[in-house]
């Protein structure tokens, strides 16, 4: 696959320790930000609380950081689906500050029913979305 999104944000203060650099949860919230308006402004769907039968729970994640960012950068973070599945969703995110890339990672998410908290299938007309997003 070969889709990218696009979404802009900045650090804010809650995301910087002492030194005024990003701590490394706060690349958390940006990967999430930007999976969260991919699936909104590009799939059509709520997120991660798709309706009473379909949520989306994230099941690993991993980043490498390159070089920090800091208090007051603007970021923009791209999201790229590069694995998908019935039940799981793989999206390959970057973090771009002043044209250099500083942290690349990843976001694997399953499909669940919440009712009973077991894997369930993503429906069919949202994988479409996703692949033509």
């Amino acid at each position: 696959m070969t889709i990218e999104f696009v979404f802009e944000d900045v650090v804010r203060i809650y995301d910087t320790d002492a030194q005024g650099i990003a701590h490394y949860a706060s690349y958390y919230r940006f990967f999430t930000n930007t999976i969260e308006k991919f699936m909104r402004d590009k799939v059509g769907i709520p997120y991660p609380n798709v309706s009473d039968d379909l949520w989306f729970v994230m099941v690993e994640t991993h980043a490498t950081y390159k070089e920090p960012v800091r208090l007051g950068d603007n970021l923009t973070i791209t999201i790229s689906p590069s694995s998908l599945s019935k039940k799981t969703i793989k999206f390959d995110m970057k973090i771009i500050s002043k044209g250099r890339l500083t942290t690349q990672g990843y976001v694997i998410q399953v499909a669940i029913n919440p009712k009973i908290w077991k894997a369930t299938e993503i429906p069919d007309n949202i994988l479409k979305s996703i692949v033509e997003a």
